[in-house]
């Protein structure tokens, strides 16, 4: 369970630093108080986290020769795929999360969202350290 929590808080301090740092990308701006806007963020990053879990599997073995042919850059065209699919199942459930262009706001926001998950799964404990 602390496994789950500590991913959870990574994937929204990854996604809240792609919005940020990315125009195209629109996350919890509707809202008008912090507590709305951090659930919004931390729902929108169980669902990241959810699509991540069911769908990413499926994508990498259906992309798996343009992964090979592009040695593993396709990766990030998978990734802005899934943060696209994730914008589409916010949208009706009513949380504040909009990609303006697939190309260039979802691509680098899958980027940004690489880079500050790795950075933080660097900081933060293993799963083996928390058990102990």
């Amino acid at each position: 369970m602390t496994n789950f929590l500590i991913r959870t808080a990574v994937n929204a301090v990854a996604l809240w630093v792609a919005a940020w740092l990315i125009d195209g990308i629109v996350l919890a701006e509707d809202d008008a108080t912090f507590a709305s806007k951090f659930a919004t963020v931390v729902l929108v990053a169980l669902i990241f986290g959810l699509v991540n879990a069911v769908v990413k599997p499926i994508a990498k073995v259906l992309a798996f020769p343009f992964i090979v042919l592009t040695l593993g850059l396709f990766t990030f065209i998978v990734n802005a795929f899934l943060l696209q699919l994730t914008e589409w199942i916010s949208k009706p459930l009513g949380l504040s999360f909009e990609i303006t262009e697939f190309w260039w706001d979802a691509v680098i926001g899958a980027l940004v969202i690489t880079i500050v998950s790795m950075i933080l799964n660097w900081v933060l404990p293993e799963k083996e350290d928390l058990d102990r």
